[in-house]
């Protein structure tokens, strides 16, 4: 018989939430309709995600599963799973047995119409984010591997869940959710007292305490099978998709994918209310969800969506739609005859009349009120109104990485082998892991040698082979920003901004730690200490204060105690320093040579290392480029901050 202390603790219920309105709403109508895509739930810790989540599953209709009925599952999908574990792979214990090539389905199949959560999803190694994402928007996984061919439905409520202050998740990723929401513990004092008076009840008496929500979870859930059973049956008139569709546009998201979305979870909503035919109503809540995470075309813009900006989308959206209305009514009446005097003067003129066509006098030249317009009829910007300075987009920096294979943390820049990489091929060796089809064919061509007709596999120490797992790491990218008075000229200044700005959301594609130092005047500030929020980076650069010397130095060695200070926290993770700086080292005492001599103990630390030289004028010194050789790492120009000319530029430390 099983023990108080052994019998599982009932989960929170989902009625008992205080608060969340939006993630609760969000949820449901992804229970109604799972073709929606999903939940991505941002927010600060300590706010309930994963409580709220957990509790839907209790909501969710029952499965049939092979001629029986069963509840629906909540299946975690750990942030360190290896493929094999999501996806499935080779039964061992069938080769093993029975000889035969079978299929052992992973985690994908096992949340099979219920609900796969991710915590932390934003810590995910990113092919695995793909696979899921893959799966959920398909319905399906296809397998091809270990020459086993297999398919298997997976549709699922997928959730994920993340805190953004460990780092954001990529755009392209982030589109692929069909919700987000952004979470947040409430401020009103009587709210915060419900929440604990709650969780302590919860503590007490678990039993007691969902016993009492019992009746309402009951009714939630009710109302979700009744809003799956009407869906079909909800209208989605060509006005609110007109709506829809005029939303998305105002927007401007890219693809169609927010449209598809925004119509799904407004059918949703209608449903949900008991309603036969999608409203205004429903579609402005649907885009309260839809849009927000499809709007940040860049990890620097702020996240949500703006009321106004949506209330005057709304608005130009139900003015388009009356108008077409309008339109089709008068689509169906007879064209009144036309009276020849109600012509205007111009009308009808064709080219022989002098009319606009074909350079008529209507026709639109260049202005002859001032000068032309340097870049041509149409060009818009004069030489006097042009940007000082290049713009940010102008730089990218893609190919930046760090020299050799590393095995740091799952990320986009530098190669590694890594134990959640993919698998390229086996060894005699270790490896990350049990190479599982290599073993089981080296035991194989020795079975007859070995006496073994039938049954199980012999297998011996000397057929088990590793797995050798190949992937992409993400690094520590240390900036190292000359904000003295050489470097202070706005049009300098402004270059090196952009450079560092298009360094840093590179830095966000590939999921690295940054920090940043500025020198100035006769120290070297640490203004970002190492940090996956690459977001805050910016802001603080923005307020990044200039003038006065060059104290580079100081900067090398501050760059140098953040390196080896972050390798004792995370030994696997290489670090990159990046210095922009025209290397005229100014402060203090024979501040040149101590810059060098600091830049050659940061490159006997086997920190790699760049420097991109923002030098400028005719008469140029040259010193970025002696400071590149002592740190021996590589060297570039502002200028020439791109793809193709950065390829190569980092060299291994010595």
């Amino acid at each position: 018989m099983r023990s108080e202390e052994d019998r599982p603790v009932a989960g929170f219920p989902f009625s008992a939430v205080v608060g969340q309105d939006q993630l609760r709403l969000a949820l449901i109508l992804c229970a109604v309709h799972p073709g929606i895509g999903g939940v991505l739930v941002r927010g600060e810790k300590g706010t309930a995600k994963s409580t709220v989540v957990r509790a839907l599953t209790a909501l969710l209709p029952a499965v049939d599963d092979a001629g029986t009925t069963r509840p629906a599952r909540l299946v975690e999908l750990p942030v360190g799973a290896t493929e094999d574990r999501v996806i499935g792979s080779i039964d061992l214990e069938k080769v093993l047995r029975d000889g035969e090539r079978a299929f052992q389905p992973g985690l994908l199949a096992a949340a099979h119409q219920g609900v796969l959560y991710v915590d932390e999803v934003n810590l995910l190694h990113d092919h695995l984010v793909d696979v899921l994402l893959d799966a959920a928007a398909m319905g399906r996984v296809h397998i091809e591997r270990d020459g086993i061919s297999h398919s298997h439905p997976a549709k699922f409520v997928l959730v994920g869940t993340m805190n953004p202050e460990e780092g954001e998740l990529r755009p392209q990723l982030l589109d692929r959710f069909g919700l987000a929401v952004d979470v947040a513990a409430s401020r009103d004092v009587d709210v915060r007292m419900e929440v604990v008076r709650r969780r302590l009840d919860y503590e007490r008496d678990p039993e007691a305490f969902v016993a009492r929500y019992s009746s309402a979870d009951e009714e939630l859930a009710a109302e979700i099978r009744t809003a799956r059973e009407k869906l079909d049956s909800v209208e989605l008139s060509n006005r609110e998709l007109r709506r829809i569709a005029s939303l998305c546009a105002s927007f401007d998201v890219d693809g169609m994918r927010a449209d598809l979305v925004l119509a799904r979870t407004a059918t949703a909503h209608a449903a949900w209310r008991g309603d036969s035919e999608v409203t205004a109503e429903d579609v402005r809540v649907a885009a309260e969800l839809t849009l927000p995470h499809r709007r940040r075309r860049d990890p620097f813009d702020e996240p949500g969506l703006d009321q106004q900006q949506l209330d005057d989308a709304l608005e130009q959206a139900d003015q388009d739609a009356q108008s077409q209305v309008e339109d089709d009514a008068r689509d169906g009446e007879p064209e009144p005859p036309e009276n020849p005097e109600d012509r205007g003067p111009d009308e009808d003129r064709g080219p022989e009349d002098g009319g606009p066509e074909d350079g008529g006098p209507d026709d639109e030249g260049p202005d002859d009120d001032g000068p032309e317009d340097p870049d041509g009829p149409g060009g818009g910007v004069r030489a006097t109104d042009r940007p000082s300075a290049p713009p940010a987009g102008e730089f990218k920096a893609k190919l930046l990485e760090v020299p050799g294979v590393g095995e740091g943390a799952p990320g986009r820049r530098s190669r590694s082998m890594s134990s959640r990489g993919r698998v390229v091929r086996s060894t005699r060796e270790r490896g990350h892991g049990l190479h599982l089809t290599s073993t089981v064919f080296a035991a194989a061509e020795s079975q007859v040698a070995r006496d073994r007709t039938a049954g199980r596999l012999r297998l011996t120490p000397a057929d088990l082979r590793g797995a050798i797992r190949e992937g992409r790491e993400g690094n520590l990218i240390v900036f190292v920003v000359d904000a003295s008075g050489s470097m202070a000229a706005r049009d300098r200044l402004s270059a090196v901004t952009g450079a560092v700005v298009s360094l840093l959301r590179d830095a966000y594609q590939r999921r690295d730690k940054v920090a940043v130092i500025t020198v100035r005047g006769r120290e070297a500030e640490l203004v970002l200490p190492p940090t996956s929020s690459v977001d805050i980076a910016v802001r603080r650069l923005q307020s990044m204060r200039t003038g006065g010397k060059s104290p580079l130095a100081e900067g090398f060695l501050r760059a140098r105690e953040v390196v080896l200070r972050e390798r004792l926290r995370d030994p696997q993770r290489r670090a990159l320093v990046v210095t922009l700086t025209d290397g005229r080292a100014t402060g203090g005492k024979d501040a040149l040579h101590r810059a060098r001599v600091a830049a050659h103990l940061l490159a006997d630390a086997s920190v790699a290392s760049i420097v991109v030289d923002c030098e400028t004028g005719l008469v140029r010194l040259g010193l970025a480029a002696e400071l590149a050789r002592e740190l021996r790492g590589g060297y570039v120009r502002l200028a020439e901050l791109s793809a193709q000319q950065v390829a190569g530029v980092v060299r291994a430390a010595a």
